[in-house]
């Protein structure tokens, strides 16, 4: 085989800005604010690990329960009840070797059951978690990253079947479409800003009665404050849900290139030819 046969080609390539400093910025500082505010939102859930709908607590009647119960032989096992459905969850959620109930040590902030200081963190991180994404609207709007890079256009929904196809079969764009964000992920990031947060942030406010008083039609929005829980729980999972997503096609897309714009900005994609 001659040698030019044997060389390795390797295809042109270039690096371009593709995330600035003030995105980078507030995406890091989202990850530790939301990882602090789930760990210490389970702590607060732990302190009652059920949910209802209404105005008031139905204690026999739960939407959501991890608890524990007996087995046949008289040992604790863990339950989660959703609705009329029961699992068996014993080691994760409802009973583990560390807690009785609810969600295990490891996950909660802090780990040992503490009601009010998992209050106290995750009051003061819902705070930040408001101040960065506010910082971060500003900041989107008046550099035209909203309605420049987020907002789809025409052409993107005509796409987007052929979009949703690719991505199942893990095909990523290439080349000049990857300087830009999809259909997916632009309907997706516009959910998260404009819908996932501030409905968790809402419902939050919605929990607290001295709020209640003062905006009352807060209760009247979600129907009471116990649906607010149960609203402000599912959205909490819902981030998590996109966390893993997210975190999933970062990974499958190319790791390496995903993490280098993150962190410095910079993203390569193919140019065509060979060098």
């Amino acid at each position: 085989m001659s040698a030019l046969r044997a060389r390795k080609e390797k295809r042109a390539s270039t690096l371009y800005l593709r995330h600035p400093a003030a995105l980078r910025l507030t995406h890091w500082f989202n990850v530790i604010v939301l990882s602090v505010m789930l760990g210490s939102g389970l702590q607060i859930f732990n302190a009652h690990p059920a949910l209802y709908w209404g105005k008031t607590s139905t204690f026999d009647r739960p939407f959501i329960e991890l608890t524990y119960d007996y087995n046949a032989d008289n040992q604790p096992i863990g339950v989660t009840r959703i609705g009329s459905l029961e699992f068996n969850t014993t080691g994760l959620f409802g009973y583990s070797s560390e807690r009785g109930r609810g969600f295990p040590t490891w996950l909660t902030l802090p780990s040992y059951q503490s009601l009010a200081s998992g209050r106290r963190w995750h009051f003061f991180f819902a705070w930040a978690f408001v101040l960065n994404g506010l910082a971060f609207f500003i900041w989107a709007l008046a550099r035209g990253h909203l309605r420049r890079d987020l907002l789809p256009t025409l052409a993107d929904f005509k796409k987007l079947p052929h979009t949703i196809v690719e991505h199942a079969l893990f095909r990523f764009p290439k080349g000049e479409e990857a300087r830009r964000y999809n259909v997916i992920q632009k309907l997706t990031y516009l959910f998260v800003l404009f819908v996932l947060g501030p409905v968790i942030v809402l419902t939050g406010v919605t929990m607290s009665p001295t709020l209640n008083a003062a905006y009352p039609f807060l209760l009247d929005i979600f129907g009471g404050r116990q649906s607010a829980r149960t609203i402000h729980f599912l959205c909490a999972f819902g981030f998590v849900l996109f966390f893993f997503v997210h975190v999933a096609l970062v990974i499958v897309s190319g790791l390496f290139n995903n993490l280098r714009s993150m962190i410095t900005g910079y993203y390569r994609i193919e140019t065509g030819g060979e060098r």
